[in-house]
């Protein structure tokens, strides 16, 4: 049978109140009594129920993460940054793939304050601010991470998804690409739309177009979006030299695209992805990417969210990290250059 406080208390012969105190790090209680106590309930295994600190008001020492899709290996990789750095500050993870759905979103938004975590991450695209004003009014702590709503008083950290759009541009103009197609994301997802905001300013700035034509949004399906995507783009009359995905499953699926129709990259076909994930440096050819940092990612959205746990912060703060261009085997030099 499980353990319970009162066998902890029993056993330590001490109150109910004394265990709870040392259970939740509180009372004026010796430090050898407190370490006798916790020497007890690491004999009898005793777990404190976290449903009874939420119902009176207590920590649970869990955090809710919202994702698109844990399947994808950004997010799988923000959601290890999360956890590692959670349970380094003893906090459990909950995670939920949303696919980015409202339906879905505000389930699990409910789901979550019903666990009472305490506090939520969320990477997830978001339609309306209005979504989140049950947990802001119980003064639940949220930080957006790798996604913004800037009307929303929330932490955020993200990467300068513009700069990362910009940083693509840069490169296959310095490589003297000129008919450049886009993979994008769900126009939900406010970070796809700032890469493409970046890599088309550059292209402004060169005397180049980007028509809205050669700019695709994908589905929640990115490797198979994205492969049919590019498929139409490089089958038609004006097939682009170069493709710049909003990430880098949509740049598998280009790869995926060229292959099937024997269009060799990156003689043929140059591709830039985003987020530098594993796949990216296994892929054939390796992919030239925008390098996230993703570890640090999940650290500060942590950090940010136990800040407000201990005190909540006057403003709201955003923090914006810098990427960085990875050049592997996927861009180069077109065989041609035509105009557009």
């Amino acid at each position: 049978m499980r353990a319970t406080i009162y066998d902890v208390a029993r056993e330590a012969g001490v109150s109910i109140a004394a265990v709870s105190q040392v259970v939740n790090g509180k009372g004026k209680i010796s430090e050898e009594r407190r370490n006798e106590i916790m020497l007890v309930m690491e004999r009898l295994q005793y777990q404190p129920s976290h449903i009874a600190a939420a119902l009176t008001g207590k920590k649970t020492y869990t955090l809710g993460l919202l994702v698109p899709d844990i399947s994808n290996p950004f997010f799988a990789e923000i959601a290890r940054a999360v956890e590692d750095q959670g349970d380094h500050q003893g906090y459990s993870l909950v995670i939920c793939s949303t696919d980015n759905k409202d339906e879905k979103l505000e389930r699990y938004l409910s789901l979550l304050q019903q666990k009472s975590v305490d506090g939520m991450i969320i990477g997830t695209g978001l339609k309306k601010k209005e979504m989140l004003n049950q947990p802001i009014e119980r003064s639940v702590p949220i930080v957006m991470i790798a996604r913004e709503m800037p009307d929303l008083d929330v932490q955020t950290v993200v990467v300068d998804d513009f700069e990362g759009g910009s940083l693509a541009a840069r490169h296959l103009l310095d490589l003297g690409h000129s008919r450049i197609g886009v993979l994008a994301e769900h126009p939900n997802v406010s970070s796809s739309r700032e890469r493409i905001r970046g890599f088309r300013q550059i292209l402004t700035e060169s005397g180049l177009e980007l028509p809205e034509h050669r700019v695709v949004a994908s589905g929640a399906d990115l490797v198979k979006d994205g492969k049919r995507h590019a498929l139409e783009l490089l089958q038609s009359e004006e097939r682009p030299t170069a493709l710049f995905c909003c990430n880098d499953l949509l740049a598998i699926g280009a790869l995926q695209a060229a292959k099937e129709l024997e269009v060799r990259v990156p003689a043929e076909l140059s591709i830039v992805g985003f987020d530098n994930t594993i796949l990216a440096s296994v892929t054939d050819p390796p992919l030239t990417t925008i390098a996230q940092p993703t570890e640090l990612m999940g650290k500060m959205a942590v950090d940010l969210l136990l800040g407000q746990l201990k005190k909540k912060p006057d403003i709201k703060q955003r923090t914006v990290l810098r990427p960085e261009l990875v050049i592997r085997h996927s861009t180069a030099v077109p065989s041609t250059t035509p105009t557009i």
